[in-house]
């Protein structure tokens, strides 16, 4: 978090929500020098907030600019409607993973409880978070470089948005236009369908002898990393975006029926070209990830073995500075009982080579 420079934001900010974004959100803003009134139904979590530094008890008085409702799902539109009424010049913004549906439930507010201001509203979403929840994981630093989805809609004001905008940029955040339902299919895919896949091949873990489970390395860590996330949560985001993520897990059962289908007689004429079609297609799929900064290029990749002592990831760290090389990616893998890590360094193609001899000349052992 850049401290330097003064918040683009003006007056104060209310965030309703201490839990990890809210929280986290306070702690950013607290760090531009941003006046934020935290708000949140459990006086506990909303005095652990404070303990942490991320704003204050809300005051008589208090007339927030710009409010921000980072409340579970299921309580956000009621939460929006109510922010609206009680304080009639502000913006407000919301952080749910889901718009299309939130914004339908917020007009059917307005129809049953009297009018509701939504040309004051302004839904967003940052695509950024923890496995770990509550203001106790929160991080000033948690947006930064991060996606955060602002869905704007052509009757709100551009003021209104422009407020959205400078929230987004004074936590460093990387603002992105969708509209709801462009979004809604966006994190279907890359969020909320990888979730249920990561969740239920976690699930084929629990009961596993532990002589198979001392086998695990990085490649099971990696699919499984998100599954340790609260299930009620993802309940109600689920639910929000069902439709979508049906659609995604439809085409993914149907793959796997393919291979299942290959595997079940890899004698047949046939099965081990459909089951490698499948896994080429899945290489075709992450190539056209995005990379550092958002590029979408490939980099080359370097194992370097790191003994298991202190200070010897640091040390290759400043070695790769002393001989001009960059990383681009970093994955670290260590295996139990074994005396050494494996430092996997994306570097650019064009260095590769060097990169490798420097290393070797240094002492340093890399693999393959």
């Amino acid at each position: 978090m850049n401290q330097n420079h003064a918040a683009r934001l003006n007056g104060s900010v209310r965030v309703v929500g201490a839990g990890l974004l809210g929280a986290s959100i306070g702690l950013g803003l607290r760090a531009r020098g941003v006046d934020v009134i935290l708000a949140d139904a459990s006086r506990a979590g909303l005095n652990l907030a404070v303990d942490y530094g991320a704003g204050r008890l809300p005051h008589e008085g208090d007339d927030p600019s710009l409010i921000v409702v980072a409340v579970p799902p299921d309580a956000t539109a009621s939460v929006v409607a109510t922010e609206l009424a009680a304080f009639p010049r502000a913006t407000v913004t919301d952080v749910a993973s889901v718009k299309a549906a939130l914004l339908t439930e917020l007009e059917q507010l307005g129809s049953e409880l009297g009018p509701v201001d939504l040309s004051r509203y302004v839904g967003s979403h940052p695509l950024a978070g923890r496995e770990r929840g509550g203001a106790i994981a929160a991080r000033a630093d948690l947006f930064i470089g991060r996606p955060w989805v602002v869905c704007p809609r052509p009757e709100v004001p551009r003021e209104r948005v422009v407020a959205i905008e400078h929230l987004i940029l004074d936590l460093d955040a990387t603002p992105v236009t969708l509209p709801a339902d462009e979004h809604d299919a966006a994190v279907a895919l890359v969020s909320h369908a990888p979730q249920v896949v990561s969740s239920l091949m976690a699930k084929r873990l629990d009961g596993a002898p532990s002589s198979s489970l001392a086998l695990a390395g990085q490649g099971l860590r990696d699919v499984t990393r998100i599954a340790s996330s609260d299930p009620e949560l993802w309940v109600q985001i689920l639910s929000a975006n069902a439709p979508a993520v049906v659609d995604i897990l439809r085409a993914y059962r149907d793959d796997l029926d393919d291979v299942l289908s290959a595997l079940a007689d890899v004698e047949a004429s046939g099965a081990r070209r459909a089951i490698a079609q499948d896994l080429a297609a899945g290489n075709a799929g992450v190539a056209g990830l995005p990379g550092k900064h958002g590029q979408d290029r490939r980099y080359a990749g370097i194992v370097v073995m790191v003994d298991d002592r202190p200070g010897e990831l640091g040390r290759l760290f400043t070695e790769l500075g002393e001989i001009g090389i960059n990383i681009e990616d970093l994955r670290l893998e260590h295996s139990p009982g074994a005396q050494i890590g494996l430092a996997e360094i994306a570097v650019l193609p064009e260095v590769k080579t060097r990169a490798i001899e420097d290393l070797s000349a240094r002492g340093w052992r890399t693999a393959g």
